[in-house]
């Protein structure tokens, strides 16, 4: 067989994994056997404070957010055929419009749960036919509706609409200030410093470290509220989380079902951000997430599990270890899977201090903000003509400022609305002659 048939034939199925040699581990690449699994507990303990938050906020079982983000994880690995880096969580961008659908009052289990689980499959059958128009229309559209200046902006707003988030979590007192800057630190320092494959491994040993720090201050010296390690205790091995039907109530999807356009908006910047980050196209991939992201939402809102979507938090940690290898996500899938049907892994992950998750997320969020600026530069985007400038700068400033625009019933937060004015500034204003 000719090597351009062979070739041809790859892209069409799995990549061949071949083993890093380099700093830098692509997409189709794989590190060492032995650092697979404990990068891939890397990205779990990235996503985790998150996919676990945003369920309780809505009164969903948080143990089955986590299973089916595992779940999630290895639908979306296969239906892009390994070839887009991604962790699908649990999506923020539903907790609004599923408290107005089920007026939920934020404290306990949400009666009225089935209601918005029939929202939530609905938007993922949108995001689904989403990405098969995308796939059967190709994706040289994508280009001429989102070049570099959009998808950079699109991206800058996501890390900047995220920014509060981490500030907020290092804010409080001195000490907790104090933890979550020596989190940023620890982070850092393990990123520059530490010799060989602990390199790779910086957000979990910046965990791990600032996680000591605070357990000695607060459970040694009494200096603040000490960490509850019998939740552990308590916690059993193995819990099979309960299962909800949907219900699909005409006015409850028709309030939920639209947030499928902020879940490709959010996907969008994050294939394009991966692949400045790699220097790979994925465009040709943009139909297979879409689609993947949307299967992965029918799937866990027909269980009871929250809407998904990809998550910044693990593309920040791929930005700081450089390492984009697929086979880690699958990985990462499997060992989520475990965390959700265990309690007790699940209890000591939420152990982890607000400072530390606070630190770790200043770190990651402030990379994604920097992969705009990697998009710009690669792509040689030229800010001295008006139409990239206003583009870049309003979406940035209503991406940072989480401005809101309320249509009736229908709510598109920051990322919405600073997507939607980077496609629509840059396309009305008329290109400058060089």
């Amino acid at each position: 067989m000719a090597p351009e048939t062979r070739e041809r034939m790859e892209e069409r199925g799995f990549p061949r994994w071949r083993l890093a040699t380099g700093t830098v581990v692509l997409p189709d690449e794989r590190p060492p056997t032995g650092q697979v699994l404990v990068l891939a507990l890397q990205h779990v303990v990235a996503m985790f404070g998150s996919t676990a938050l945003a369920p309780l906020l809505m009164g969903f079982d948080p143990n089955l957010a986590i299973l089916f983000s595992g779940l999630a994880t290895l639908l979306f690995f296969v239906v892009v055929g390994g070839r887009v880096p991604s962790y699908p969580g649990s999506s923020f961008a539903f907790i609004a419009v599923v408290i107005a659908a089920t007026g939920y009052s934020g404290n306990g289990p949400n009666p009225n749960l089935p209601v918005a689980l029939g929202g939530i499959v609905a938007a993922g059958a949108v995001y689904a036919l989403v990405g098969v128009a995308v796939m059967r229309a190709g994706d040289a559209w994508i280009g001429r509706l989102m070049p570099p200046a959009v998808t950079g902006a699109i991206v800058g707003a996501i890390g900047l609409n995220l920014a509060p988030i981490g500030v907020k979590g290092i804010s409080g007192s001195g000490l907790e200030v104090g933890v979550g800057l020596f989190t940023v630190a620890a982070v850092g320092l393990a990123a520059a410093y530490l010799p060989g494959a602990l390199r790779r491994l910086p957000l979990l040993i910046g965990a791990l470290a600032a996680t000591l720090l605070y357990g000695v201050l607060a459970n040694g010296f009494g200096l603040a509220r000490p960490l509850d390690l019998g939740r552990i205790a308590d916690a059993a091995w193995f819990g099979w989380p309960h299962l909800t039907a949907p219900v699909f109530d005409p006015a409850a999807i028709g309030l939920i079902a639209p947030v499928a356009l902020v879940l490709v908006a959010e996907n969008l910047g994050h294939v394009k951000a991966i692949g400045a980050m790699t220097g790979r196209n994925l465009d040709p991939w943009l139909g297979r997430a879409f689609l993947g992201d949307g299967l992965a939402t029918m799937l866990s809102g027909a269980c009871g599990g929250t809407g998904v979507t990809t998550y910044a938090e693990n593309m920040g940690v791929m930005a700081v270890t450089r390492i984009y290898s697929t086979l880690v996500f699958a990985a990462a899938g499997i060992v989520a899977i475990l965390f959700g049907l265990s309690p007790k892994f699940g209890a000591a992950i939420l152990v982890i201090p607000g400072p530390v998750i606070g630190g770790l997320s200043v770190v990651v969020f402030g990379l994604i903000t920097a992969a705009a600026g990697r998009i710009f530069v690669e792509n040689r985007v030229d800010f001295a003509r008006t139409r990239n400038l206003l583009t870049v700068g309003t979406a940035l400033v209503l991406g940072a400022g989480d401005f809101t625009v309320r249509l009736g019933s229908f709510t598109l937060g920051g990322i919405g609305t600073a997507t939607a004015a980077a496609i629509l500034i840059y396309h009305a204003l008329r290109d400058e002659p060089a």
